[in-house]
């Protein structure tokens, strides 16, 4: 039955997706989406970005981003600076400390996959795309929260 082999293949996605999630976690002490806050303000100019840039390249909602960015900033690994010209905006920019994280962490999931996907022709990116949309319709998530990777927050609450 070939439908138990796309069962095994999605559960190995999911399983490789938390053992990276876990080792990045243990390594690191934090989360992925928190690494990939810290990867998005190394690419910035002058390395800071507002809030609302980093709630819009991660894709969670504002409450969720405000946690991350106040616990990055208590382990010191980015900071908030008031923008001279208008002081009611406030600045994200990372710390040397974040840029040493980030410059002895390893490529995640999401970049080697990223990466992989740009070597394909936009026929084979229009198929993948639409194969995912039918699994994501048969297993009727359209409407779920897309985090760009899962905690172990998530991954722990999604199974109790």
């Amino acid at each position: 039955m070939k439908y138990i082999e796309i069962l095994v293949k999605l559960r190995r996605i999911i399983r490789s997706i938390n053992l990276e999630s876990k080792k990045i976690e243990k390594e690191f002490g934090i989360s992925i989406p928190q690494l990939l806050v810290l990867k998005y303000l190394s690419d910035q100019k002058d390395y800071r970005a507002f809030a609302k840039d980093i709630k819009a390249y991660i894709n969670l909602n504002a409450s969720t981003v405000s946690g991350i960015i106040s616990r990055l900033e208590a382990k010191g690994l980015l900071a908030k600076t008031l923008r001279s010209s208008d002081k009611r905006a406030t600045y994200i920019v990372l710390t040397a400390k974040g840029a040493d994280l980030l410059n002895n962490s390893p490529s995640t999931l999401q970049e080697k996959l990223s990466h992989r996907l740009k070597k394909l022709s936009a026929a084979q990116i229009e198929e993948l795309d639409r194969n995912i949309e039918l699994l994501t319709t048969i297993m009727d998530v359209e409407d779920v929260d897309a985090a760009p990777l899962l905690t172990i927050q998530e991954i722990t609450n999604h199974s109790e």
